[in-house]
């Protein structure tokens, strides 16, 4: 079965301040970079809304999660168990873990472990963790992200929280690559696979490679200068879902211009179609 799942980042002008992790190279260490966001919902409130709306997932990414103590996140596994929807994956956005630089990548794994932790106190399924920023054709990088990878997919075996990756930053835009780390991670290692990420003439081949081992679509939809979709090119995606038998959440990703649930209902529109 397909059904409808959300992303927070379609919604990452609505939800608050953003809190992204940076890392600063002259101090060698992570740095908090804070973007402020009206609030037009709160996080807490937001499965029961989805839920409301008919969809059946939610997935937040890490910057969304202001507050990681165990009270708040108590709060945020309540929100979800009272909505009837799943907390399906927290969306780690940052870390190098293909880096050549050691001390870079170990603090990448180190932080990535404790986003781990917030995920398995939360009540979510999964943490999608970036493979690297390193260019697709180094081998060495792939080896490095693919060793990191496997460290953090036994530390979250012990919080009962799933690692995924994703078709997503410089290591992971080819499906050979992709496919490359879930073979190298076995089946404790799982994959995600999003529309916007591969790029170029060869866009759909690559997703036809890597969707039948995905357990989470990003349908991300190209977009107009006022915030319509391509849905040809959308269509298209999805076509290459259905002929691969996928089953499991279609996650909706908006990132257009103005009122973003309208670019959500208009992304939702063109999926429709497709849940029957």
């Amino acid at each position: 079965m397909i059904y409808l799942s959300l992303t927070t980042w379609s919604l990452h002008r609505n939800l608050g301040p953003l809190h992204w992790t940076k890392w600063d190279e002259q101090k060698r260490e992570q740095f908090l970079d804070i973007q402020d966001q009206p609030e037009t919902i709160s996080l807490l409130e937001l499965p029961r809304e989805l839920a409301a709306k008919g969809y059946s997932a939610l997935e937040i990414g890490h910057f969304h999660i202001r507050d990681t103590s165990d009270v708040y996140l108590q709060q945020l596994r309540s929100a979800f168990e009272t909505s009837g929807i799943p907390f399906y994956t927290l969306l780690a956005d940052y870390g190098d873990i293909s880096s050549n630089d050691e001390a870079r990548r170990s603090a990448d794994i180190e932080w990535l472990k404790k986003w781990i932790d917030v995920a398995s106190k939360a009540g979510a399924e999964r943490v999608r963790v970036i493979a690297g920023d390193a260019d697709p054709s180094d081998k060495e990088a792939l080896e490095r992200s693919a060793d990191a990878l496997r460290i953090l997919c036994d530390y979250a075996a012990t919080r009962n929280v799933r690692v995924i990756t994703e078709n997503f930053r410089p290591l992971s835009y080819t499906a050979d690559n992709c496919l490359t780390l879930l073979e190298a991670c076995g089946a404790r290692l799982g994959l995600t696979s999003d529309f916007g990420n591969f790029k170029g003439d060869d866009k759909f081949e690559e997703l036809a490679k890597t969707v039948p081992h995905s357990e989470s679509i990003h349908a991300k939809a190209i977009t107009n200068e006022d915030g319509f979709p391509n849905a040809a090119e959308f269509n298209q995606c999805m076509d290459v879902v259905i002929r691969s038998g996928y089953q499991g959440p279609i996650t909706i990703v908006y990132d257009g211009p103005n009122d973003m649930w309208d670019g959500i209902a208009r992304v939702q529109t063109l999926v429709e179609p497709y849940m029957t």
